[in-house]
């Protein structure tokens, strides 16, 4: 049911029902209020019945998950995006009630009863097709995994725990968004920065000395790391990155604490076995040995690597008469931004000339538009929740039947969630009279704002990161299930980033590159020589800059793979950090797990499925896009439906070997790398 205050908005150049995020604290309270009482009753009358089926009893939970879907996802999402802070902290107010709701609704043995029911009812089981069968059994195995097995006490104590867990997760998420760093320098200090950097930016007093704002946004970090010269200053400004949110630890200390007693509360020794249940890995085991190999495999490139950067700062030490003292972690990007300029001529300030945003945008949405057979408008005067935002509807590129919406959310702000995501905001899904609901998908980043003087210009590695995050939204838009628990991106957890990874490809294709590359004055295209160069590039650092995957991987699994409740998050994130990622951390006390969003956000124990997924993606690039070509549309159309469309109503396996022809490996995936296979 549609509450008053999230009805559809109609408009005269938008197809479809939009949604209306222009909501106050009032208003987000009414919607919570709605939601959790519709919730109850729905959840009330399925309890009731007497003689429990398919119709009676799955039907209306999953059509109460299908049409509230929507309004759960605009007020929860709402604390990521929403310029008023009141409003954003409605929204995190009301996500700590749903979640409330949601484990309390998950704890009900009398809703379990029927749906338990109607699971081990063969002749029922039979009745229904595929889709509905795997939502069984979904359903089923979620109320088990939430303890309807376990006697009464333990329920109660199990339901306790997820409650805290999905709070501390709220708070932890609203302490990175809200908690930006900054720090004064001046232009002597950020010696290397480009012109570029300093137009338009803050400036402020301190001792006496006008000094320019550096906080700890990406836009602002990330250039000072690779290209600051002077290592007191990238000392200095990773410092303020790594030692803010300390309220943090605590948070993510104690998050560990209760996953651990969770999953043996269920009958599991550690939470990551817990979690792997579910996933195509299975079992820690089974990651363990994965990140063990590519870690041996990653060290041998990064020897090279390492000598390399080694005798640069040995160099850059001798020049300015002090001592060598190693290798340390504010060294990896300045470092290895210069190896890559040194041995390729490639210089982000020259690319980025060439990557306008305009031009990037336009590029990227008809490589996507003409791979997945597909047509993009954008609506004029769209309801959006701020300015810099921009909304799509998408067609079939062939006739006028409509699939969906997506959004734009581009540039960084004030309390705006500070990295690159996107966000299912609406699933696809069948009504019982036949017709469907369309899909919504939000892409939330940070990119570079325009200056005073030029548009907003990408990195390559932006540019690459745009590709990466469309491919979670046409995941999204692409799927057609019937059910929106089963819609897009809802497949298992180590396979949900390969159709992304995929797509990153083709931001090394010159063929591509050359499309939407073009001068920001001149409308020139990039030079051939500037993207052979790039593309030769690639992999320059490969062995360290994914030995930073398998650290944050191993990291995840310290933590969540371990029956010791005590361990410490500081001194387990700086232990390894150092040992796998091979630079020093130094002295000075810092706690970067802090800001590691990904382990409240979904990531626990799931970290790993970065690397693992993207064997599958170079499997399918190289299988299928690299020998039919990038641009043949019926290879585009069979990774649309085989790939895209199944969602999670069907084994990622399953859809991996349509598309493959057979079983995959990593062979693609270690040539892509710069490795050998056995």
């Amino acid at each position: 049911m549609v509450s008053s205050e999230l009805k559809a908005l109609q408009s005269h150049s938008a197809k479809g029902t939009v949604l209306n995020f222009n909501l106050g604290p009032d208003e987000i309270s009414s919607i919570v209020d709605s939601l959790i009482h519709e919730g109850k009753k729905i959840q009330d009358a399925v309890a009731a019945q007497t003689n429990p089926t398919f119709d009676n009893v799955i039907v209306p939970l999953a059509t109460r998950e299908n049409e509230q879907s929507a309004q759960y996802l605009v007020v929860t999402f709402l604390q990521n995006i929403s310029t008023d802070k009141s409003v954003r902290d409605a929204s995190t107010f009301a996500e700590e009630r749903l979640n409330d709701f949601e484990v309390e609704s998950n704890m009900r043995e009398d809703v379990y009863k029927v749906v338990r029911a109607v699971f081990d009812n063969k002749s029922e089981m039979a009745r229904v097709g595929p889709e509905d069968r795997r939502l069984v059994e979904k359903m089923e195995l979620q109320y088990r995994r939430n303890g309807l097995a376990l006697n009464r006490e333990d329920r109660r104590r199990l339901g306790d725990i997820n409650k805290e867990i999905l709070d501390i997760g709220v708070h932890f998420s609203r302490n990175i968004n809200e908690g930006d760093g900054r720090i004064l320098l001046t232009r002597d200090e950020l010696e290397g920065l480009p012109d570029s950097y300093f137009e338009g930016r803050e400036t402020g007093a301190e001792d006496g000395v006008e000094k320019y704002v550096v906080t700890t946004k990406y836009p602002d970090l990330v250039p000072a790391m690779q290209l600051a010269k002077r290592e007191d200053t990238r000392r200095r400004l990773l410092h303020v990155e790594e030692t803010r949110c300390p309220e943090n630890i605590p948070l993510l200390q104690r998050a560990a604490r209760l996953r651990l007693q969770a999953a043996q509360l269920l009958g599991y020794k550690t939470h990551a076995e817990f979690v792997l249940e579910e996933n195509m890995a299975k079992t820690p085991q089974a990651v363990a040995v994965f990140e063990a190999d590519l870690r041996k495999r990653l060290n041998a490139l990064a020897d090279n690597e390492i000598a390399e950067i080694e005798s640069l700062k040995k160099a850059d030490k001798s020049a300015a008469g002090e001592t060598y003292t190693g290798l340390y972690i504010w060294d990896f990007r300045y470092y290895s931004n210069l190896v890559k300029e040194r041995k390729h001529n490639i210089k982000d300030e020259e690319v980025k000339k060439y990557l306008p945003m305009t031009e990037v945008t336009r590029g990227v949405l008809n490589i996507y538009q003409e791979m997945l057979s597909l047509r993009f408008v954008k609506v004029a005067n769209a309801p959006v929740w701020h300015p810099d935002v921009e909304m799509y509807e998408v067609w079939e590129a062939t006739e006028a039947t409509f699939v969906g919406h997506f959004y734009l959310d581009l540039y960084p702000r004030e309390g705006k969630y500070n990295h690159a995501a996107v966000w299912p905001i609406r699933p696809r899904f069948e009504r019982s009279d036949g017709s469907h609901e369309y899909p919504v998908a939000a892409m939330v980043a940070n990119f570079p704002k325009p200056t005073p003087s030029t548009p907003a210009l990408l990195k390559h590695s932006d540019a690459v990161t745009f590709l990466h995050e469309l491919g979670h939204v046409f995941h999204s838009i692409c799927s057609v299930t019937k059910w929106g628990r089963l819609h897009g991106t809802s497949t298992e957890h180590d396979f949900v980033e390969a159709p992304s990874q995929m797509l990153e490809n083709w931001g090394w294709e010159p063929s591509v590159l050359r499309r939407f590359a073009v001068h920001y004055q001149t409308g020139e295209p990039i030079p051939e020589g500037l993207v052979k160069r790039l593309v030769a590039a690639k992999n320059e650092g490969a062995g360290l800059s994914n030995l930073r995957q398998v650290f944050f991987g191993l990291f995840d699994m310290a933590i969540h793979n371990t029956t010791d409740s005590n361990v410490d998050i500081k001194a387990v994130y700086s232990r390894l950090r150092e040992d796998v990622a091979r630079f020093k951390n130094g002295d000075a006390d810092s706690w970067g797990a802090a800001t590691f969003g990904h382990m409240m956000g979904g990531y626990d124990a799931r970290y790993y499925g970065y690397l693992w997924s993207l064997v599958y993606s170079a499997d399918m690039y190289a299988t299928r896009f690299q020998k039919e070509g990038v641009r043949n549309a019926q290879t585009g159309l069979d990774y649309r439906h085989e790939i895209l469309q199944p969602g999670g109503s069907r084994d990622a396996s399953v859809s991996l070997e349509r598309f493959l022809g057979r079983k995959p490996n990593n062979e693609a995936f270690l040539r892509s790398i710069g490795l050998r296979s056995d």
